[in-house]
């Protein structure tokens, strides 16, 4: 090709092109350039690059960022791995023994320590529908009655958020939980993925917007000395309602599906940094998402917690811990004469 081609192939000035023909040639790669009508650049038949371009820290970055067990649930567990292998029998010694290091130092264990395996088996198909725009019919199992529906998907994405798949769909674009697929179909047609459609952006913003939309009041507590309200720590959390649903919002988000003890999500964290009284305690304002559901999270601190703001809330935790006090206040009674 001649450099007016190769500069219109990769739309940059020729001047460009002479510029980085020198470079490949001072790094040794044998480009060489013909003459007249008929010439311009041309590689040496045979040659394959050995790679030798990597640095040792981008060898190793190379093989952490293949994720075999994502790769094995997609169904490609075995290209990975036949690409990971090339790769390394095209890396010099010294950079092969660097990438090898890579396997036996890191390992990636996505799912959170509370969730339970969710088998997905229709994630390979689901995959195969995103790479080749086909539109699936799918039955789908969502919290709200009805339970089970039946939805038409042209499936733009997927998005592993911790240890579970989510499948990103037109039209709207909506979420929907792969795990919850009770049964689909791959059909013939095809749809058109929107040009202007970005997974990682549409991704965020979602994130965004479901966080917005769970924390919609507020709580003013006081904490005990050495009490802080934590992100995880319980096998319970919310239940696993909230997370079959999909294009109300209330998918996705790993909190509320028993993951993590509070919500999985920054709220709790963002407390603000507090008052400390003179006796020690803390006065702070967190986000809560009802009623209901502080109720719960705050007695489990115990007596570590007193909830000030709201009134309702405040008034509903005082009449359980009276109920509480009356079914355990004769307990020391028992056995006597």
């Amino acid at each position: 090709m001649t450099a007016a081609q190769l500069a219109e192939e990769l739309e940059v000035s020729v001047r460009t092109v002479y510029r980085d023909v020198e470079a490949l040639g001072a790094a040794g790669v044998p480009l060489y350039g013909d003459a007249g009508h008929a010439g311009g650049y041309r590689l040496l038949d045979g040659y394959r690059t050995r790679l030798t371009g990597l640095t040792a820290g981008e060898a190793e970055a190379l093989f952490l960022a293949g994720a075999p067990g994502a790769a094995a649930e997609l169904g490609l567990g075995s290209v990975l791995a036949a690409a990971q292998l090339k790769v390394r029998a095209a890396l010099p010694p010294e950079l092969r023994a660097h990438a090898d290091r890579v396997g036996g130092r890191f390992h990636l264990d996505a799912p959170g320590w509370y969730a339970r395996a969710e088998e997905a088996p229709f994630l390979p198909a689901v995959a195969d529908a995103v790479w080749n725009n086909r539109v699936l019919r799918v039955g789908y199992r969502r919290w709200r009655e009805p339970t089970d529906v039946e939805r038409r998907l042209e499936p733009y994405g997927l998005v592993l958020k911790a240890g579970r798949w989510y499948v990103v769909a037109g039209p709207g674009p909506r979420t929907f939980r792969v795990d919850q697929i009770l049964r689909l179909v791959a059909t013939e047609g095809e749809f058109t993925r929107p040009d202007t459609f970005d997974l990682a952006a549409y991704w965020t913003a979602y994130q965004r917007a479901f966080h917005d939309r769970l924390y919609r009041a507020e709580a003013v507590v006081r904490l005990a000395p050495g009490v802080t309200l934590p992100m995880s720590g319980t096998a319970n959390g919310r239940t696993e309602q909230d997370g079959r649903t999909e294009q109300d919002g209330w998918t996705g988000q790993d909190g509320w599906t028993g993951q993590d003890g509070w919500t999985g999500q920054d709220g709790w964290t963002g407390q603000d940094g507090g008052r400390t009284e003179h006796d020690g305690w803390t006065v702070v304002t967190v986000p809560i998402e009802s009623v209901d559901h502080a109720h719960a999270e705050f007695l489990r601190l115990g007596t570590g917690v007193e909830v000030l703001h709201p009134p309702e809330l405040r008034e509903r935790i005082a009449r359980t811990v009276a109920e509480l006090a009356g079914r355990y206040g004769n307990l020391g009674g028992h056995g006597d004469d």
